[in-house]
């Protein structure tokens, strides 16, 4: 029937297409970053952490890394906390991206120390063995300029002062884009409350018998071996010849919940059973 008023049809189909305009994409954007929504612990980057942000742009990191955790148990478990929208408040766009070549960087902030961030941008594969990501060496030669640094910061309207200012002089994008890292997910403090906390004794299942002790020399050489040396000698991470001083149950909640304020991350993804298997090499290790 209105197949044969066809104007009428236009009419009735733009209302519905303004309608669904509206409901989907209009009010969204007018409900978030309310004061409701806002955290207060979100603070504006700082000068060397925008001009980082802006190498990450530029070097097209959001083309294979996403910003943004989705309310799915699967993602929550291996990158931390849902995203809320107040944590985007001072990113201008944000960068939440929809395609994830490489893993998801919003919980990345504090999850390693500089300069595991340092080791893995000049050469990705040092750090994580088969990435696919190209190496950002060539960063190192190339200088932050703190005037139009100075000038983005204006435009934005974030604080900053003088000093801040002038302490760019000589820093590298190197240094800039370690900076803009380390800021991500990092003001919402949810890296601490996130620990287990591991009730009862804890019992290794293995026997140190040459298959668990293969596959955790394996296990260790693909998660381990980056930070604490191929030999347990240490580089990023102590040395881990002394393991069995730590004891097994000690190891297993380091491997479980990491430790926050050394710059180790959690292995909790690994699951029970690998991470009992890394105990078990690491314990059977002479020191």
């Amino acid at each position: 029937m209105w197949e044969r008023r066809p104007i009428i049809f236009l009419l009735l189909a733009t209302a519905a297409i303004l309608v669904g305009t509206i409901v989907t994409m209009v009010l969204p954007f007018a409900w978030v970053n309310t004061e409701k929504d806002r955290i207060e612990a979100v603070a504006p980057y700082d000068a060397l952490q925008l001009a980082g942000r802006d190498v990450y742009i530029r070097e097209g990191c959001n083309n294979c890394h996403t910003q943004t955790v989705r309310p799915l148990v699967a993602e929550v478990i291996r990158y931390g906390p849902y995203s809320k929208s107040g944590e985007f408040r001072y990113d201008r766009p944000h960068l939440w991206g929809s395609r994830r070549t490489g893993p998801d960087l919003a919980r990345i902030g504090g999850k390693y120390p500089d300069s595991w961030h340092y080791h893995h941008l000049e050469d990705p594969r040092s750090m994580v063995p088969g990435s696919n990501m190209p190496a950002y060496q060539f960063l190192e030669t190339r200088t932050v300029d703190p005037a139009f640094t100075r000038k983005k910061m204006d435009v934005l309207g974030f604080p900053y002062t003088d000093e801040e200012i002038a302490a760019l002089d000589g820093k590298t994008e190197m240094d800039a884009l370690v900076a803009y890292l380390q800021k991500l997910g990092a003001d919402i403090g949810w890296r601490e409350h996130a620990q287990v906390q591991v009730i009862g004794e804890l019992v290794n299942p293995y026997a140190p018998d040459p298959d668990v002790l293969s596959e955790g020399a394996r296990l260790y050489a693909d998660n381990c071996a980056q930070c604490h040396g191929v030999a347990l000698d240490g580089d990023l991470g102590p040395e881990l010849t002394g393991a069995r001083d730590i004891g097994e149950a000690e190891l297993y909640r380091d491997l479980w919940n990491g430790i926050p304020d050394g710059g180790m991350p959690s292995f909790s993804t690994l699951g029970q059973k690998k991470i009992w298997k890394i105990v078990t090499f690491l314990m059977s290790q002479e020191p």
